[in-house]
């Protein structure tokens, strides 16, 4: 296919180029011949019926310190000048991130986003996977300290974390005696409107965090993420270190289980999380992973993803 890709994104002068998902997913598509360009949020502009981005002509190496070259600026009419708009910033996913998707959705699917920005809107990662409750570890999403308080004592060691958080920011190992709950709850009713994600402790943590990406709702690769040593977090912007890992039988099932609705909702790139077997996280907004899969396992997730892209435009 000869397609132009406008890629939504965080500044590409800041990529990691040997970790960053969004920086392999240009690669794969520069190789196929397909027309690059780059722009962020905030270069959107909506008017008189038109979604158009201030975008510049990228391309991109596996060259450090010299990955990227953008051109001159020029308005892109995503609506009719694009065939595909990946959107790919990184969240936290707040008004500004939902703002996007609403912009977007007037282009969309004419104009195919990936993923579909009205689903992405519908699902943000600690909300989504609660339609799947037979998957998830007990939760208990509420402002209200008491009912944290009653979780703790039913549960004893629990995790809190905000409940439109990302990278590991945020998130809190409390034990059953730890004093710091009360205050912990006072700060995080300080800088959040939001109400509060509260979750049993999985000791499992320790052997890893399992991501799983999948590619139009079918498992494509999964990495183990450690957490280091004294830290409960397995987020790699944590300091946690990725291990080859395969899937277990009931990832495989966890898997099955969400497949069918991804690929309905047109997620086509999706992370999820597992922690000894129960699904904790479903990311539909920037998920990564992409290259630490290729790098085990010998594989080209990318190119699977554009695939999938590829089929979905052919479909029509």
């Amino acid at each position: 296919m000869s397609l132009t890709v406008a890629i939504q994104m965080d500044p590409i002068e800041s990529v990691n180029i040997d970790a960053d998902s969004t920086f392999v997913l240009a690669l794969e598509a520069q190789k196929r011949g397909y027309r690059l360009y780059h722009y962020g949020p905030r270069n959107l502009a909506f008017a008189n019926g038109r979604l158009t981005a201030r975008a510049r002509e990228l391309s991109v190496r596996r060259r450090q310190g010299d990955h990227f070259t953008l051109g001159a600026p020029v308005v892109l009419d995503l609506g009719s000048d694009a065939q595909v708009v990946l959107m790919r910033q990184d969240p936290p996913f707040d008004m500004a991130y939902i703002t996007a998707t609403h912009l977007l959705e007037h282009i969309h699917p004419k104009t195919l986003v990936v993923n579909d920005p009205i689903e992405v809107r519908n699902a943000p990662e600690k909300l989504f996977v609660t339609h799947f409750p037979e998957l998830m570890p007990p939760t208990l999403i509420t402002s209200e300290k008491e009912r944290i308080v009653e979780f703790r004592a039913e549960h004893r060691d629990i995790i809190i974390k905000p409940l439109f958080g990302n990278g590991g920011a945020g998130v809190f190992h409390i034990g059953p005696d730890d004093e710091n709950l009360s205050s912990l709850l006072e700060l995080f009713t300080d800088l959040y409107r939001e109400p509060i994600i509260t979750q049993a402790y999985l000791p499992a943590v320790r052997e890893g965090d399992k991501r799983i990406i999948l590619v139009d709702g079918k498992p494509a690769g999964a990495i183990l993420r450690v957490p280091a040593t004294g830290e409960a977090r397995a987020n790699m912007h944590a300091g946690a270190k990725p291990q080859k890992s395969t899937l277990t039988a009931r990832e495989r099932d966890i898997c099955a289980a969400i497949g069918p609705a991804l690929y309905q909702r047109g997620m086509i790139f999706v992370g999820i999380d597992v922690i000894g077997g129960y699904l904790t996280e479903i990311n539909v907004t920037s998920p990564t992973g992409i290259q630490e899969i290729n790098r085990f396992d010998g594989v080209s997730l990318e190119a699977q993803v554009w695939d999938a892209i590829e089929a979905r435009l052919a479909a029509r």
